[in-house]
């Protein structure tokens, strides 16, 4: 027997890798399962994407190795795209770096900075992927709360009176997924003012901020925000674009050229009609996000009308393609999630599997068509 690496121990298989077998196997078996679980946008891209992917087939350089650091017009288009919606100035040459999907960045910039031992400050409840990518690289997770009370917002102060000394890396996630909530522009000032305090480099996860949301915000808007922040940003949600794999991370030139030393060795770039498309996908315009939201509006008001048959709570205002509601007392998530899965053949998501301060709540999709959530609003009445 070959013995897998030891780093393996101290993760386990991504919950809805594992669930979604179950779920399969549930349908395969004739159970007429509806999947409000997971966040897979059903929605076409943009026709001029798909439209720019053919065209692109054709040419002379579209089956060759890539450029590590991707072409350089999706470069200058992601710079478009920030500096239209965001406010911010990046460089294309220096400060934008694309990558096969945000989870890819988690995995490259933990890479680039954590040794065996360092912390990383990691949000509860949070992204799993934060958590289990530290454990990986020897590191070791450190959570910090966030909590109906407090918006879903750290508490700085609270913060700051731990022991920071080993902590190399703060993950943050707004608009936050599970949650919803919105960081305020004060927020981020403020965290941008902790980074630079306590020498620790602060990624915020921003691919939720055109879903349900007036007020798009990146933390590079903060002066000063590139010498101690990066931010990812994803196609997947804001384009319908999940399973082309295209996303970028952004921040000042030392640390996407610390980045690229990991991407580089670990990739050989991103196929070229994919870069294309998004190309023209950073280039839609304001038509794109109300016609998108639209859908979306009227999907989330069903979907409270769901949450409500199953006596839940939540909040009108969170943004993002999910709603996140709180269970009625005494309620376990695993347990409710089970219940309601076996005796009405709808499966959502249990609320503790983004950490403890998920227990007690549940997280719907709104990646599932009107007709779909009538249906399952019918089993639950």
């Amino acid at each position: 027997m070959i013995e897998p690496a030891k780093r393996l121990q101290s993760v386990e298989e991504y919950y809805f890798s594992q669930k979604l077998r179950e779920v399969a196997l549930l349908k395969a078996n004739g159970k007429p399962i509806i999947n409000l679980g997971i966040g897979s946008p059903d929605l076409m891209p943009p026709h001029k994407v798909t439209k720019a992917l053919t065209k692109s087939l054709s040419f002379e350089n579209a089956h060759k190795y890539q450029s590590y650091q991707g072409l350089p017009e999706f470069r200058e288009a992601v710079s478009g795209f920030y500096k239209e919606h965001f406010m911010v100035n990046l460089s294309a040459s220096t400060e934008v770096l694309p990558l096969m999907g945000s989870k890819e960045g988690i995995m490259h910039i933990s890479m680039a900075y954590l040794n065996e031992g360092d912390e990383v400050l990691i949000p509860n409840p949070g992204y799993p992927t934060y958590q289990s990518v530290t454990k990986l690289l020897g590191a070791k997770p450190v959570f910090f709360d966030l909590n109906e009370g407090s918006d879903w917002l750290p508490d700085l102060e609270a913060l700051e009176k731990r022991d920071l000394s080993k902590v190399k890396l703060m993950w943050i996630n707004y608009p936050n997924m599970p949650t919803g909530a919105q960081a305020t522009h004060k927020f981020f000032n403020a965290i941008v003012a902790f980074a630079k305090r306590n020498q620790i480099l602060v990624i915020n996860d921003n691919p939720y901020s055109f879903i349900l949301n007036d007020n798009p915000r990146s933390i590079l808007s903060v002066n000063g925000a590139k010498d101690v922040c990066l931010e990812l940003n994803s196609l997947s949600k804001t384009f319908n674009m999940a399973g082309w794999r295209v996303g970028m991370v952004m921040g000042g030139n030392e640390h996407i050229q610390n980045i690229l030393k990991v991407k580089s060795n670990m990739d050989s770039g991103m196929f070229y009609g994919i870069q294309k498309g998004a190309i023209e996908a950073l280039r839609c315009s304001n038509l794109w996000y109300l016609s998108l939201n639209s859908v979306y509006e009227s999907r989330r008001k069903l979907v409270w009308k769901l949450a409500d048959a199953l006596n839940c709570s939540y909040d009108n205002n969170a943004t993002g393609m999910f709603v996140w509601a709180k269970l009625p007392p005494f309620f376990k998530a695993e347990e409710f999630v089970e219940t309601v899965l076996k005796n009405h053949h709808v499966f959502v998501a249990p609320g503790h599997i983004f950490g403890s301060n998920g227990e007690g709540y549940i997280r719907f999709s709104l990646c599932a068509s009107e007709e779909v959530i009538e249906k399952a609003i019918a089993r639950i009445k």
